[in-house]
C-alpha cells in the first residue's frame, strides 16, 4: 500500500476521534466534576501524540525538543490536522453537554 488515506478512511477516522474523546471527555468530566479538563489537557494529548521526542526531554533539552516539535507540528498532512481537530470538537462538545445536563438539573453530572 502507498501510504495514502483515503476519503472514507479519513471519515472513519475523524469520527472515531471524536467519539472516543467525547466518550473520555464526558467520563472524566462526571467523575472528576470538572467541565473543561478534557478541552485542557487535549492539546497536551495531542503533542504526546505527534512528537517524538521523550517526555522528559522537554525538560533536559527544552531548546531542541520544541524546536523539533515545531518542525513535526509544521509537517503534519492535512487529514491530520483533520483528525485531530475532530478529537478536539469531541472534546469540546463534552464539555457543552455537560453544561447542559447540570443546566437541566442533573445531579450526577
Amino acid at each position: 500500500m502507498d501510504g495514502s488515506l483515503t476519503i472514507v478512511q479519513l471519515i472513519i477516522s475523524m469520527l472515531l476521534f471524536f467519539v472516543m474523546f467525547f466518550g473520555i471527555g464526558f467520563l472524566l468530566n462526571m467523575l472528576l466534576r470538572v467541565t473543561w479538563f478534557m478541552a485542557i489537557v487535549y492539546p497536551i494529548v495531542v503533542l504526546l501524540i505527534i512528537d517524538e521526542v521523550g517526555f522528559f526531554d522537554y525538560f533536559a533539552d527544552p531548546g531542541n525538543s520544541f524546536a523539533l516539535l515545531g518542525d513535526k507540528t509544521a509537517s503534519l498532512a492535512g487529514a491530520d490536522v483533520a483528525i485531530l481537530s475532530a478529537g478536539l470538537g469531541g472534546a469540546v462538545t463534552a464539555g457543552i453537554v455537560m453544561r447542559i445536563l447540570r443546566k437541566m438539573g442533573y445531579r450526577m453530572f
